[in-house]
């Protein structure tokens, strides 16, 4: 995969005997369509499909082109100036296992000639390029969790895999918590057996699935890679996870906490780190099976920046309602299994930061699946890299559940909380000098305003919650 960051549009361009082999394998294989696809500020792929007959001219960036207003919010631009061009990167080329007719490819964006300030893959690449002129390269596994959903006669949504009549309609029995379930999972392979065959056919090196806390919730464990195509798998599988449902009458949700009683569906990014002169050696392993000492100073970089990451970790206003200690009506239990405070622990998953036992690699799991990939391991990355460059100390480690622990005494030790909503941590994000590296200054100000526009409408809105409790009461 290119992940060289180019700072002028002609030296981005593909080699031409390149294009003439890649078209000819595509053709062979029965390709018709291209989807060249750019992502925009939240991490949605965007496209314009075209015949096979034009790819070396799309791939040339003399394809399609984009009005400016097709990424959202972005108020610096108008309708006098310069559209996108998309320019694809070869070495992301996939048949799409939906319909063997079209492949996919990821492209970056370009304007007037340089990378487009909001473009987040050209930003996760820049933070590459920085990250490797001093010396380091980040890898990083994203666990990806989702629900399966089917809508009923009425036209409400419900989960797929759950027989059992809804509250009201019937008799609702004490039943068996869907996470691990065998039964369940036999029930659910028709779906994710589909999955699976394609992801292995993918080469994503597939370990397990998991049936997951809330029903009808899934987790997904493929192998890492570097950021940058972890981020293009995370993007691609959010639309494949789509296109499978669809053929069993389904569909899939991100959406963090779809309801009160739902485990949240977390995102959660394991990275390590590599040194470009030694590379294939995680600079986190130390000696003797322990933790070496640079992984304390990443800790202390991505802990001093622990809210702003957050923020773009966890991007929407219902990503918040999943960042507690407990919910009254979970399914399966109280305790969410969810990062409360800016802390980091050995193995400790009540900690934002966890110190896994299994593997050398930081997992940050204040995350989910409503992310943009790139901006947030962009993050990670940068973030990690400040600490290792500055020796950053992150305190101590915290080994002790934070669900019970009373508040005097998370206040004595000085823990601090995640941000308690998305305006919290949409005002941190504004103010971090780490965002404005990452964003730039451009894409920060369009990505912030949109936040504080969207807490705004949410703010302002009714909801049944409110109605519920106040209109006969008072």
């Amino acid at each position: 995969m290119s992940s060289i960051y180019y700072e002028n549009f002609t030296d981005a361009l593909p080699d031409p005997k390149r294009l003439a082999e890649e078209k000819k394998k595509l053709e062979d294989a029965g390709v018709k369509y291209i989807l060249s696809c750019w992502i925009d500020m939240f991490g949605v792929p965007k496209t314009k499909p075209v015949p096979i007959s034009d790819f070396e001219p799309l791939c040339m960036g003399k394809g399609p082109q984009f009005a400016v207003h097709s990424i959202s919010f972005v108020p610096e631009l108008g309708p006098a100036d310069s559209d996108q061009i998309p320019l694809p990167d070869l070495d992301t080329i996939v048949i799409c296992p939906w319909d063997t007719t079209c492949a996919w490819v990821f492209s970056d964006l370009w304007w007037e000639g340089k990378p487009y300030n909001l473009c987040p893959r050209q930003a996760l690449k820049r933070q590459m390029r920085d990250a490797a002129d001093k010396g380091y390269l980040m890898m990083a596994g994203i666990e990806p969790e989702f629900i399966a959903m089917q809508w009923n006669d009425e036209g409400q949504p419900v989960k797929a895999f759950d027989d059992d009549p809804l509250p009201g309609e019937g008799l609702r029995p004490r039943r068996q918590a869907f996470g691990y379930d065998v039964e369940f999972s036999i029930d659910s392979m028709g779906f994710l057996g589909e999955m699976i065959d394609i992801l292995e056919d993918l080469g994503w090196n597939l370990h397990d699935v998991v049936a997951e806390g809330g029903y009808s919730q899934f987790e997904l464990d493929f192998h890492y890679t570097n950021v940058l195509e972890m981020a293009d798998r995370l993007v691609f599988l959010r639309i494949l996870l789509k296109e499978i449902a669809k053929n069993h009458d389904m569909f899939i949700t991100f959406m963090p906490k779809p309801t009160t009683g739902d485990w949240r569906s977390g995102a959660h990014m394991n990275c390590s780190m590599q040194a470009v002169d030694n590379p294939g050696i995680n600079i986190y392993e130390g000696k003797d099976g322990k933790w070496s000492e640079t992984v304390y100073h990443a800790l202390g970089g991505i802990l001093k920046h622990g809210a702003a990451i957050t923020a773009v970790a966890c991007s929407t206003v219902n990503s918040y309602n999943g960042l507690v200690s407990k919910v009254s009506g979970l399914e399966g239990g109280t305790y969410t299994w969810a990062p409360t405070h800016m802390v980091y622990g050995t193995n400790n998953r009540s900690a934002m930061l966890r110190m896994p036992q299994s593997r050398f690699a930081i997992e940050n799991r204040a995350a989910d699946m409503c992310m943009n990939p790139y901006l947030s391991l962009g993050m990670m990355l940068t973030a990690s890299v400040e600490g290792i460059e500055n020796k950053l100390d992150p305190g101590p480690s915290l080994d002790e559940d934070l669900y019970v622990m009373d508040e005097a005494e998370k206040q004595r030790r000085a823990l601090t909380p995640l941000p308690r909503n998305l305006l919290e941590a949409t005002e941190q994000l504004r103010e971090s000098d780490l965002a404005k590296k990452v964003f730039g200054e451009a894409m920060l100000r369009s990505f912030v305003a949109y936040k504080f526009d969207e807490w705004q409408r949410y703010h302002q809105t009714t909801t049944d919650w409110e109605l519920k409790e106040y209109l006969r009461l008072y």
